[in-house]
């Protein structure tokens, strides 16, 4: 990791299925080091990393010989654990943002709260059931997977696009730039936690 920043975590999963490590800095620069055997979601990962500028590192071995279905999603579900136990009380955070992302002829949407509260919103299509050899399916359920982990409110939504690289992609991208602006320390309460009720735990 990059920074002297406490804000990191480690979260080891292991079941029957799949062997995750992950290590988080939430204020790195974005650095990483990601293998996990799906080459195309090892692409998202590495745009999810640099954009939220997320040191990550991910280690993963799964049964890839059924399909990528177990590893994508508990990848996620670890990514999703760091994160959270690296946000900690969640002091001093902006909480929320919103971006629209723009790729070539595409645009995804994305807004989050990092509340506590785990939701997913998903308003995205794919005209295609696989990009080269993954599963365009499983980008909802690795979302779905760090929402409910983080303990985030994420709403996604394409807005157009044709294109369905691109369109996975807005969504890593997009989801990264948000997920970066609500994490951030607001230097006006740098300690205070962002909620009338004074948790952000669920």
């Amino acid at each position: 990791m990059t920074s002297v920043s406490t804000r990191v975590a480690k979260v080891e999963r292991t079941t029957k299925e799949t062997s995750i490590a992950v290590s988080v800095n939430l204020d790195g620069t974005g650095a990483f080091n990601i293998a996990t055997g799906v080459g195309f979601f090892d692409h998202m990962l590495e745009q999810l990393s640099r954009h939220s500028l997320i040191d990550m590192d991910i280690k993963a071995n799964g049964d890839l010989h059924i399909d990528d279905h177990h590893t994508v999603e508990d990848t996620g579900i670890a990514i999703g654990q760091a994160i959270a136990k690296a946000l900690g009380e969640r002091r001093g955070i902006n909480r929320y943002a919103s971006l629209d992302l723009a790729m070539d002829e595409t645009l995804t949407r994305a807004a989050l709260d990092v509340s506590g509260r785990p939701y997913l919103v998903w308003h995205v299509k794919f005209s295609a059931p696989k990009i080269g050899t993954f599963d365009t399916e499983l980008v909802r359920e690795f979302f779905h997977a760090l929402a409910q982990n983080s303990g985030i409110t994420l709403h996604v939504a394409n807005l157009y696009g044709d294109n369905n690289h691109h369109i996975a992609e807005t969504c890593f991208k997009a989801v990264a730039r948000t997920l970066r602006h609500a994490i951030e320390t607001d230097p006006r309460q740098k300690d205070a936690i962002p909620s009338t009720k004074g948790s952000l735990k669920g």
